[in-house]
């Protein structure tokens, strides 16, 4: 048996809970791993509670992330006591995710735990973490440095975000964070942002084309806050789109980009190949300031994860959360 959140959907309604499971109930997979730490993200707080069509299956166990520790294998290239970090492919949404003391898995689905990280360092960084390196890594392979200006980073109190601004000023960008939290200002500052804006000057209608500002640009949030981003975005800058924390919609025109140039670069992590993933990893490892990680990251036990989901989605988390599956 372990312990597990489950979700199900019947006549009944909608609901989440913290249950116990057998082994035999955990679906088809060539690796079987003992899960360590998972993360609650933003896609599981819609998961779990309902606000999101995120589920596809039910009975689900929600959870993108997992780390762990390989105890069976029939994959070629994943051995019995291997650490393992999986983000993605569909995890939690269509097959039984992270957060629960076990999951069985596809074995392609897994990459090695990198040497630069603890198993609750991983999850500290997550698909958020991950999420926001690939926007990095976008930005540079579309050519922007840092004596090109300012990078704007919204949505920067939330997992994606904080790892961004924190990455982006250690790789001497100067880094412009947008929050609906101007309380927590001196936190942002603490990671490595320059100047913090209220993301009010965003959120709302704006023109096909605004003064130009941002070198760059990581968006979490969509909607009008992205389309105000690429209409503010410097000629030839480019705006990388992961979020939609504000909405799925863009209402926005092609004036910033036949008339200024701008890229607009769409980050998907959930799909992402083994390739990117493992760059992704080892510039974390070489990119990411350990210790200002521990400033974005709180810690709960699986217990904890239904009220805390709850929280997340009413705005009330900061940064990373990290679940201890076997507290």
């Amino acid at each position: 048996m372990f312990k597990a959140i489950l979700i199900e959907k019947d006549d009944a309604g909608y609901r989440a809970q913290l249950t116990e499971l057998a082994d035999d109930a955990l679906p088809e997979g060539d690796v079987t791993v003992r899960v360590a730490y998972s993360t609650l993200n933003y896609k599981d707080g819609l998961a779990i509670t309902g606000k999101g069509p995120v589920v596809r299956k039910f009975p689900m166990v929600p959870g993108i992330d997992l780390a762990g520790t390989v105890e069976a294998s029939s994959h070629p290239d994943v051995a019995v006591g291997d650490a393992v970090v999986l983000n993605g492919w569909g995890v939690g949404e269509g097959h039984w995710g992270g957060l629960a003391q076990r999951a069985r898995l596809k074995g392609d689905w897994l990459v090695p735990l990198p040497s630069a990280f603890t198993a609750r360092q991983a999850m500290a960084i997550g698909t958020a973490g991950y999420t926001a390196m690939l926007c990095v890594m976008a930005l540079e392979r579309h050519g922007v440095t840092p004596d090109q200006g300012e990078i704007l980073v919204t949505g920067a109190n939330g997992g994606v975000g904080s790892v961004a601004v924190a990455v982006l000023a250690k790789l001497g960008y100067t880094v412009v964070a947008s929050t609906g939290r101007p309380d927590e200002a001196d936190f942002l500052k603490t990671l490595g942002a320059a100047e913090i804006i209220d993301r009010a000057t965003l959120n709302a209608p704006g023109k096909p084309l605004a003064r130009e500002r941002w070198a760059g640009a990581v968006d979490t949030v969509g909607s009008h806050t992205l389309a105000n981003v690429c209409a503010s975005t410097r000629y030839r800058g480019t705006v990388t789109a992961c979020g939609l924390a504000q909405g799925m919609d863009f209402p926005s025109t092609v004036a910033p980009f036949i008339l200024r140039g701008v890229t607009l670069a769409g980050i998907d992590s959930v799909m992402a190949p083994r390739a990117e993933r493992l760059e992704a990893w080892q510039r974390l490892g070489r990119d990411l300031d350990v210790a200002k990680l521990e400033l974005i990251t709180s810690e709960i036990g699986l217990s904890e994860v239904i009220d805390t989901a709850g929280r997340l989605m009413a705005g009330q988390v900061r940064g990373r959360v990290v679940v201890d599956v076997n507290r």
